[in-house]
């Protein structure tokens, strides 16, 4: 599981930030990719990575400002023209899919795949054996929202080398033992696969954020989240401005962090005020209130390995 970061830039492109896009890849996990936000040149961005278009899976849009989905028709229509054939779902509030079937429809766009639109509203929007997506409404004056995926917990390994000192010999088994199923052997002894199976490993949790201001509900959003990612559109001294705008601080991102209780914060969607030097000192804020503070560039790749 990785975060890769394709846009990171708030409001209008930058030549060193485009605008937002965010790809959580789970190839070892699913052989899929899903995109959260697609702002304009998402595709471009694309291109300069090992992502595959056809590898999308689902794409989650947290708001419908024009630097998070202007990218959406000519990344759908690159898909289908790269052989993408799998049906794509696509999740966001009310408007999404008049926006991508219109500008589909205009252009004389034809897919080779089935898209699939689901509106969101808070609470789960989507889940699996293996994941489950929620969503909560978040505050920046258009309806926005932030995302959170929560893993499942693996389950624990065989221990081998407790069957290896009991004399059992490799064979089928080893799989009713790890299915936690109880076994006769030929010598008559009963063995109880639960008691050669390792504890379960916790899953993974991201929360992703739309853009917002401070709310109450984003603590509970990001609660004991391995990594949250916020936005952090305005320094420290600015939330007169941020709040104004419907946007967050660092100390705002950082003071959320803090209270939910999350293991790393990455800080996204910077003003293309701050250059190199500037963004450095935004970090440094947030460090002041959350020490475990990152702030994303793009192309930035992120591994989130399996809890110990």
């Amino acid at each position: 599981m990785e975060l890769e970061f394709l846009g990171t830039g708030a409001g209008v492109p930058a030549k060193h930030r485009n605008v937002s896009a965010l790809a959580l890849k789970l190839l070892e996990e699913r052989n899929a990719v899903w995109l959260f936000d697609c702002g304009e040149g998402t595709q471009m961005q694309i291109l300069r990575t090992n992502l595959k278009p056809r590898k999308i899976e689902k794409i989650f849009i947290t708001h419908l400002h024009g630097d998070h989905i202007f990218g959406l028709p000519g990344l759908l229509s690159s898909r289908s023209f790269q052989g993408g054939d799998e049906p794509l779902e696509i999740y966001g509030p009310k408007g999404l899919e008049t926006f991508v079937r219109t500008s589909l429809q205009i252009s004389k766009t034809k897919l080779s795949y089935q898209l699939k639109f689901f509106e969101i509203a808070e609470g789960i929007v989507f889940q699996d054996k293996q994941f489950t997506v929620s969503c909560a409404k978040l505050d920046h004056g258009i309806e926005s929202f932030g995302y959170r995926i929560v893993e499942s917990d693996h389950e624990g390994t065989l221990q081998v080398e407790k069957l290896a000192a009991l004399n059992i010999p490799a064979g089928p088994l080893y799989g009713k033992l790890k299915a936690g199923k109880e076994v006769t052997l030929p010598d008559g002894r009963v063995l109880n696969g639960q008691e050669f199976v390792g504890e379960k490993k916790k899953g993974r949790v991201i929360t992703i954020f739309g853009d917002t201001r401070v709310t109450k509900q984003s603590v509970e959003l990001a609660k004991d989240s391995d990594v949250m990612v916020h936005e952090s559109t305005f320094k420290k001294d600015e939330s007169q401005m941020a709040r104004a705008y419907f946007h967050s601080t660092t100390k705002q991102a950082a003071e959320i962090a803090q209270a939910a209780n999350v293991k790393l914060l990455i800080l996204t969607h910077i003003s293309a005020r701050y250059l190199a030097k500037d963004a450095q000192e935004l970090v440094a804020e947030a460090r002041e209130y959350f020490p475990n503070t990152k702030i994303a560039k793009d192309f930035d790749l992120y591994n989130l390995p399996l809890k110990e």
